[in-house]
């Protein structure tokens, strides 16, 4: 047998395989992983998509919320499971590409992972305690220069998430020293903001956080944008500021797979997904709570993007030194 024949067989032998595959998929039931605690953004786009993704796909799906580590730890469990499908994650940057490269002890990369599929961005808001009686970030700035031997606080769901990030690129470009509070979600982190236990956050404007907003129970004063946000108008654009230009920060949600699962599993849940996402009542939920959504891509777009993303939040990181800890 030549070698021409062997690669025909492999191909044909893959190809039978893959169909079967795609026939049999799925026969028990799926976990989705969440990588933090209930009730943060991750959990809310979860909950949005999972019923209808779960009813497309004939079998149960079960939601894990395993928070900790900026993510890292749940997303780990999907790195380190069987490449079947079987167990997903409901994931965005900050967990894939930022965790590896700001957490010591993560030992998956960015690329151990697949998009299956990309619903929606938002964009961040920089929020005070209400205690502070702040209104704008020029009063933030005069605060925190005011009281330079007591740091302000701010907190972030870890160290290497992309809200310590932003963060940090705020503290640099505007040579205020902050304090970095971390958290293992954005629930337990907003409830110390609205309890004054820390001074500041940047928070996704998606899930709970436009409703808190509404409600006062904490004071955005800008968003990390070149435009206002189309919900919030009266929050200015931080990165149309002098000096702040640098302040553009978007967050997408999507759900992943490990990298070498199947094309056929991939497909199935590709178009599973999207079909969650699409329906009438998940759209205005997901656009309703501040999100733009984003259109059905196919696997083979989804990968070009996620490699651009990859490679951009790796450049924003670069700047300032994001170091494991």
């Amino acid at each position: 047998m030549n070698l021409k024949t062997l690669i025909g067989g492999l191909l044909v032998a893959y190809s039978a395989l893959t169909a079967a595959v795609a026939q049999t998929y799925p026969i028990k039931t799926i976990s989705l992983i969440v990588p933090y605690p209930a009730g943060g953004p991750s959990d809310f786009f979860a909950r949005r998509v999972q019923p209808d993704a779960a009813a497309k796909l004939g079998q149960t799906m079960v939601i894990e919320n395993i928070g900790g580590a900026g993510g890292s730890i749940g997303l780990a469990k999907v790195a380190s499971a069987p490449a079947d499908g079987y167990t997903l994650s409901l994931g965005s940057p900050m967990e894939l590409v930022l965790a590896p490269m700001a957490i010591q002890g993560v030992k998956y990369k960015s690329e151990d992972f697949q998009l299956v599929a990309q619903f929606a961005t938002t964009n961040t808001v920089l929020a005070v305690r209400n205690s502070l009686k702040l209104k704008s970030v020029d009063e933030l700035l005069a605060l925190a220069r005011k009281s330079a031997d007591k740091p302000l606080s701010y907190g972030s769901v870890g160290p290497g998430s992309l809200y310590h990030l932003i963060g940090e690129k705020f503290s640099q470009l505007t040579q205020v020293e902050m304090l970095h509070v971390p958290y293992k979600g954005i629930a337990p982190l907003l409830t110390d903001l609205m309890g004054g236990q820390i001074d500041m956050a940047f928070l996704p404007m998606a899930g709970s956080i436009p409703q808190t907003l509404i409600d006062g129970k904490i004071q955005g004063l800008a968003v990390t944008s070149k435009t206002p946000h189309p919900l919030f108008k009266q929050f200015p654009a931080m990165a149309a500021m002098k000096g702040l230009e640098a302040m553009e920060f978007d967050i997408w949600a999507g759900v992943q797979v490990h990298r070498n699962t199947p094309d056929a599993v991939v497909n199935t849940l590709n178009k599973a997904f999207y079909a969650s996402a699409e329906a009438p009542e998940t759209r205005k939920a997901l656009e309703g709570s501040g999100n733009v959504v984003l259109p059905s891509r196919t696997p083979a777009e989804l990968a070009r993007i996620y490699q651009s993303e990859i490679e951009r939040y790796r450049a924003i990181a670069k700047p300032i030194n994001l170091q494991a800890q």
